[in-house]
């Protein structure tokens, strides 16, 4: 049971960034159906990262030295910038893309990665773990757009300007660390 409550605590922290960045995403008036669409990239992806990070380990962080936060806070500067120059175009829609979207859902799921390196310290059983995290991740996703969604139809361009700041600082603070 308490290998469980731990899964859950470390699928939650995985999924603080995810949730961030969609409260920013969310205050751009996404559809309901890229709402639901993105959850569910996001959560698969929680499912799948932790399994490759675990079945290829330190095979690749051996050949390459990612640096999860570092590319995390380059990408959500740039969609910081691109939402920025769409607020100045006076749009309050932001086009997530499918390309857009299997870039942000990979950059916010690369932790989960990493994760995965060092999950059979906690648990044996990386199915579990993976389930675990894919739920996490994409209840934490579908609340954040839909808060920032919220935000957006009851404050608007305030919910805007929040959202870019948001990611501004959730960037430079990946960067930093």
């Amino acid at each position: 049971m308490s290998i469980i409550i731990s899964l859950f605590l470390i699928g939650i922290s995985l999924s603080m960034d995810t949730f961030s960045v969609c409260l920013s995403i969310g205050s751009f008036n996404i559809n309901k159906k890229t709402i639901l669409l993105f959850s569910i990239y996001v959560g698969i992806l929680h499912f799948f990262m932790p399994l490759f990070g675990f079945i290829l380990g330190n095979k690749i962080t051996t050949y390459l030295n990612i640096n999860c936060h570092l590319l995390l806070g380059i990408i959500l500067i740039f969609i910081g910038i691109e939402m920025l120059i769409q607020l100045f175009k006076k749009e309050d829609t932001i086009n997530l893309s499918l390309i857009n979207m299997l870039i942000l859902g990979i950059s916010v799921s690369l932790d989960s990665f990493s994760t995965g390196l060092g999950i059979n310290a906690i648990s044996s059983d990386i199915i579990l773990s993976g389930l675990i995290f894919s739920v996490c991740a994409f209840s934490f996703t579908f609340i954040g757009l839909l808060i920032g969604k919220y935000s957006h139809d009851n404050l608007g361009i305030i919910s805007n300007i929040i959202g870019i700041i948001l990611l501004f600082l959730i960037g430079i603070l990946n960067i930093i660390k």
